[in-house]
């Protein structure tokens, strides 16, 4: 039981600055780990199954260690220069050791967290319901994040999130019937799949990723597949949107394309704050 929906918002909010601090880490480094894992295993199966293991070459590198340094001079984050929102305050927004500006991205994530959990706390109190949408929006927007930035959409991350919404159905923490979920589940998943495949068929090209197939499943696991439709809709119409503004401001990143992950995040979001419904309110149907 909390003390009061203001002060548990509250203090969620301020869990939710420290959760952003991390999920900065995960953004940064979770890609550059697979790309690591990637090169490791070309390796292996370049130099043959009867090969010696090469010891590492490179320093240990995960979510843990190394340390947070300055990309610009390598100068070690010190622990008072990691507070989350104040230290970028504190610093102006550089870093200590060079004066390399710190970008912006970071505070907003962390204030971005703190507000996705304080919301979910007011909403359903702190309650496992509550910590199960925070968990939701905390991997929506680490996902929506890394695919912006690298058209990656780890399975580290959509599949727990898939499995996290099945089992939410069955403890009953999403008011979605098992049934509907795991439908939803399935009807997300190869929706995608065939929109893929139809257009690599009659274009001989990729629309998307194997990624957006996984996270619209865990968004069907979550709503259930009657909310499939909304968000999809909202998602390519916002996506549409803003890559024509991209396009005529000629901001497309090389090859012209824009990732669909974040629109489908964003229309993840939408749904938990709002509703799934609130897509259709949305665009006036």
């Amino acid at each position: 039981m909390g003390v009061s929906p203001e002060i548990d918002a509250a203090l969620a909010g301020l869990l939710g600055l420290l959760i952003g601090s991390f999920l900065n880490v995960v953004i940064h480094r979770l890609p550059r780990m697979m790309e690591r894992q990637w090169a490791e295993e070309c390796a292996a199966i370049a130099a043959g199954d009867d090969a010696v293991p090469a010891a590492p070459a490179e320093e240990a590198f995960n979510l843990v260690v190394p340390r947070s340094r300055c990309p610009s001079c390598g100068h070690g984050i010190r622990w008072y220069e990691n507070l989350p929102v104040v230290s970028w305050l504190a610093l102006r927004g550089r870093c200590s050791a060079c004066k390399a500006p710190i970008g912006a991205r970071y505070p907003l994530v962390e204030l971005a967290t703190g507000a996705l959990f304080a919301f979910c706390i007011w909403r359903w109190g702190v309650t496992p319901v509550g910590g199960a949408w925070c968990a939701f929006s905390a991997a929506l927007l680490t996902l929506g994040l890394i695919d912006w930035d690298t058209t990656l959409l780890p399975d580290d991350i959509t599949l727990p999130l898939l499995w996290g919404g099945l089992i939410a159905a069955v403890l009953g923490w999403t008011g979605v019937p098992l049934a509907s979920a795991v439908w939803g589940a399935v009807a997300g998943y190869l929706s995608l799949w065939i929109i893929y495949w139809a257009f690599k068929l009659l274009t001989g090209k990729e629309g998307m990723g194997y990624g957006d197939f996984k996270l619209f499943a865990a968004l069907g696991a979550w709503f259930g597949w009657q909310a499939l439709v909304p968000l999809i809709l909202v998602a390519s119409i916002v996506g549409a949107v803003i890559g024509i503004a991209m396009k005529l401001r000629s901001s497309l990143r090389e090859g012209g394309y824009v990732p669909f992950g974040p629109f489908l995040a964003a229309a993840g979001l939408g749904g938990m704050a709002f509703g799934p419904e609130w897509a259709l309110r949305l665009i006036g149907l």
